[in-house]
């Protein structure tokens, strides 16, 4: 027997429907933000996401699905949202048009690590993506719309919040940085030890334990800002208490992608297990610039949206649309009739092989319908269906025209 590949699961109906009702939330509440849907193809150039997400990263030096393809191009599955929108929005001229361009956006993200609960190696990210707007407020628009997304879910979490600086503070830390690194030496992993030349403020990102306990003595970088990155910084506090957001510092946090700089940002929660990160993001005011664009102001974020399905606190089942049904074989063709006409404006879900009238009510009740309409005999030959309102539990033969004429579809 064929099965799936490892990491990469089917979606089955009692899982789609949390999924479902993740995206129709999520969506909705970005809408009313006044973002727009964008799309972007699963498979990019691979050079795409070294130029964006950074060579040094363990999602471009270890987890890209990369291959060559029968064109000699060099091409892989997306491992994150970001980079493609930014790509699109730099082929597309919109850097060139100006003003302010709101997006959001869901798909499939693939990265081949170990799979592990609420970590696949295809999995599914909401992101939501601003640009143009150069504001410590739209920053903390972005941590407000996730909070609002978490709540109406249902799902509780804790706020790790910090600021990576820009390039006028970020050399001098650097510089600090890397003379710590060296001091600790071979106590260091060696993965550590490669992005020492590459990306220092990674190390900080380190899963190793023992690197950890040996960064809690490095220096931080939000006691190295410039004054504009910190008064950013002190607003952003000041917005998220405004607003009731609880949120702690965290000065390791570094975020897993090159690209950001001054606010990071990431949801964690503590449901989970140890891998409890949820949702995140921040500021890349450079990534557009690094990607051939026009230098343009950036901010956005993502959610991992297996990470959140058990979490989500699903709403009690409301019963919608009709159940239809023949009592006889003879009934059948204005059953579908009728159906036809109600999925006009409803849905309508038919039982084709006749059964008894409490059969029917046993099938209207396993798909959660509001109505049961049935025809007999009886009603067939008065040109009538009957139906039962399973909420309001009250039952009437209604004529079939009701349903088949256009007036009434």
């Amino acid at each position: 027997m064929i099965q799936s590949l490892r990491g990469m699961n089917d979606i089955l109906v009692d899982d789609y429907e949390r999924f479902e009702y993740f995206l129709t939330t999520a969506s909705a509440i970005a809408k009313r933000y006044g973002f727009h849907y964008i799309e972007t193809p699963l498979l990019e150039e691979t050079a795409l996401f070294k130029r964006s997400v950074g060579e040094s990263s363990d999602i471009v030096g270890k987890e890209m699905y990369q291959f060559i393809d029968k064109g000699e191009n060099d091409v892989c599955l997306r491992p994150e949202g970001t980079a493609g929108v930014v790509r699109a929005f730099v082929q597309h001229k919109l850097d060139k048009k100006g003003g302010i361009h709101r997006f959001y956006y869901n798909g499939p993200m693939f990265r081949y690590e170990r799979p592990q609960k609420g970590r696949l190696r295809e999995f599914h990210q909401f992101g939501v993506e601003s640009f143009g707007v150069d504001s410590v407020y739209e920053d903390a628009l972005m941590i407000m719309m996730v909070a609002d997304i978490l709540k109406a879910l249902g799902i509780g979490y804790r706020l790790k919040l910090n600021s990576l600086g820009d390039q006028n503070c970020m050399p001098a830390y650097r510089t600090k940085l890397v003379a710590f690194i060296e001091e600790c030496g071979d106590a260091i992993c060696g993965d550590c030890i490669r992005r020492k030349s590459t990306n220092p403020i990674r190390v900080l990102d380190c899963k190793n334990e023992a690197c950890q306990n040996l960064y809690t003595r490095a220096p931080k970088l939000i006691n190295n800002l410039c004054e504009g990155c910190q008064s950013d910084f002190n607003t952003l506090k000041t917005i998220l208490d405004q607003h009731n957001i609880a949120y702690e510092i965290d000065t390791n946090l570094v975020r897993g992608l090159d690209y950001y700089s001054k606010t990071a940002f990431e949801f964690v929660s503590d449901n989970i297990g140890s891998q409890s990160a949820i949702a995140g993001g921040g500021r890349y005011d450079r990534l557009i610039e690094f990607l051939d664009g026009k230098p343009t102001p950036a901010v956005g974020f993502a959610l991992g949206i297996e990470r959140l399905l058990e979490l989500i606190v699903m709403p009690e089942p409301v019963r919608e649309g009709y159940y239809l049904g023949a009592m006889d074989d003879a009934s059948l063709p204005q059953i579908l009739q009728a159906a036809e006409a109600i999925r006009r404006t409803q849905k309508a879900v038919v039982e084709y092989d006749a059964k008894s009238l409490k059969a029917h009510l046993k099938g209207a009740d396993r798909i959660n319908a509001r109505y049961c309409a049935v025809i007999g005999e009886n009603e067939r030959l008065e040109g009538t269906i009957w139906v039962k309102d399973l909420v309001e539990k009250q039952e009437s033969a209604i004529p079939l025209t009701h349903f088949t004429t256009k007036e009434n579809a």
